[in-house]
């Protein structure tokens, strides 16, 4: 088995298809697998063994695809790294993998000023050991994928360290292969889709959900180096995108558009992902677009998909049903099975979860209960199958004795008018253990009196669940991937006070 055979498929079937689109210029999947057989030809004669760790930290775009692709078909495993990593971050994570080559830019390699944790790694970029160019011109055309075991690691994705140092997460040909023939399944994806990428390439949505499941099925990536709304409007407005991907935030600078029907052209599917969607965005966008807003449940840990709400029985305010050969159950603190409807944390069991964390065998123990991943979500199961998602058991907040749930704060706080985003936290408190913090970025005009949200959460909220303190902000700190970092929203609040009370 090797991952990289789904873009020799996608290039036999389908040579003269693109592959992929940036601002205007197409790249066929013959030209695209091309490419890839040089990297992998050049990599095998720069020494790279099977099972060797080759990093990637690029912007998106062709190279990036490239020795991705060719770093698997050459029987290594690619570590993807965020392209905007400040060099702080970054040496850490060389210094974890270890990789034998890194492909990167000038800026980035400048930043880095030392070659410190790259000790016997070559270097690909302007000013490294061989420039890109160098390196295509050391391979041929022609390279067939290296044979793997299923269970070989194919790629290391790094956690985005929203709770600590980031984990690189292990994961094998069998789970990305199961994840991409999984998404494609659940989203009938096929030759004729046209797809929206801003999301980074080296997070697990991005790479798995939508990378990977598109070229397995032969579609078109219309790439962007990375979000911005007028890009976005302008390729949704060439009319030739089928499918868009974005998370919540993303959804809501949408829905301040007008004519949005008119101006999503030919989309026919919205997926979001990477942070919870409020019930009220998934239902305006459905009033103004006439489109669901699907949504699945996953993690770096699974490979992406591990419930889908999907096509024939769509539920609002759930993430779904588990897909494929996926089980999920429900259990309490100790392992134990909990009921139908009981909450306690989502465990997950499938081809599609880790071979563990690189170099940290104690915490890929603590993370399994048997052949049971350990999610960290809380959730429950209705009595369809649906998963629903209570809250991420890091993010409860413990005040006075009780269990808080901020996203169940959250849901209320968006159906106000004048909320464009919220989230909750728990800020230390002498008296209560944690004190219930609401933060709120206010919609353009929107004026937020904090007794009046007060006197609306008690109508419908015990009282411990109220808001001790509202603090209002301009925006909220996220990664990458469009998740809200809460750990660093906290940080930010201590050090300055609330402009709200």
């Amino acid at each position: 088995m090797n991952l990289a055979r789904n873009l020799e498929q996608a290039a036999r079937f389908f040579p003269e298809f693109p592959a992929l689109v940036e601002r205007g210029h197409a790249t066929t999947y013959a030209a695209l697998e091309a490419e890839s057989n040089r990297v992998a030809g050049a990599l095998v004669g720069l020494g790279l063994a099977p099972g060797e760790h080759v990093a990637l930290c690029l912007p998106n775009g062709k190279p990036w695809l490239a020795a991705y692709f060719g770093a698997i078909k050459a029987g290594g495993a690619a570590v993807t790294l965020a392209a905007g990593m400040a060099p702080g971050e970054l040496r850490p994570l060389l210094a974890d993998c270890k990789p034998k080559v890194l492909f990167t830019t000038q800026e980035k390699l400048a930043a880095l000023g030392s070659r410190q944790g790259l000790e016997g790694c070559k270097v690909v970029a302007p000013c490294g050991d061989l420039t890109y160019e160098e390196l295509l011109a050391l391979g041929d055309g022609e390279f067939q994928a290296v044979e793997r075991e299923r269970g070989d690691v194919a790629a290391v994705l790094y956690t985005g360290g929203t709770t600590g140092t980031p984990k690189g997460v292990m994961l094998t040909h069998e789970n990305l292969m199961v994840s991409a023939h999984n998404v494609a399944r659940q989203e009938r994806s096929d030759h004729e889709d046209r797809v929206l990428c801003f999301l980074p390439l080296h997070h697990v949505f991005g790479q798995v959900h939508v990378m990977l499941s598109t070229i397995l099925t032969a579609g078109c990536l219309e790439m962007l180096p990375a979000f911005d709304l007028e890009e976005v409007l302008a390729a949704l407005g060439r009319g030739e995108v089928t499918k868009l991907y974005a998370v919540p935030t993303v959804y809501l600078r949408l829905l301040g558009q007008d004519n949005l029907k008119e101006r999503l052209g030919k989309v026919r599917y919205c997926f979001s992902a990477a942070a919870s969607m409020a019930l009220e965005v998934v239902r305006e966008w459905k009033e103004v677009s006439g489109l669901n807003i699907h949504e699945a449940y996953g993690m770096t840990e699974s490979a992406s998909m591990v419930t889908y709400n999907h096509y024939y029985r769509h539920k609002v305010g759930s993430v779904g049903t588990p897909v494929g050969a996926v089980e999920v159950a429900i259990m309490d603190q100790e392992g134990n099975l909990l009921p139908q409807g009981r909450d306690g944390e989502i465990c997950i069991q499938g081809p599609n979860i880790m071979k563990g964390y690189l170099n940290r065998p104690e915490e890929t123990g603590r993370a399994f209960w048997g052949p049971w991943f350990r999610s960290g979500d809380v959730g429950h199961l209705d009595e369809d199958g649906y998963l629903y998602i209570v809250d991420r058991i890091k993010d409860m907040i413990i005040t006075g004795g009780e269990n808080v749930y901020p996203r169940e704060i959250e849901e209320l706080l968006y159906e106000l008018p004048q909320v464009a985003e919220c989230a909750v936290v728990g800020l230390p408190d002498r008296e209560y253990g944690e004190q219930v913090t609401a933060v709120i970025v206010p919609k353009p005009g929107g004026e937020l009196d904090p007794e009046e949200l007060r006197a609306y959460l008690r109508e419908r909220l015990s009282g411990f669940k109220v808001p001790k303190v509202f603090v209002v902000v301009p925006d909220l700190p996220r990664s990458a991937a469009g998740k809200i970092l809460k750990r660093v929203l906290k940080d930010n609040i201590t050090r300055r006070p609330p402009t709200a009370s």
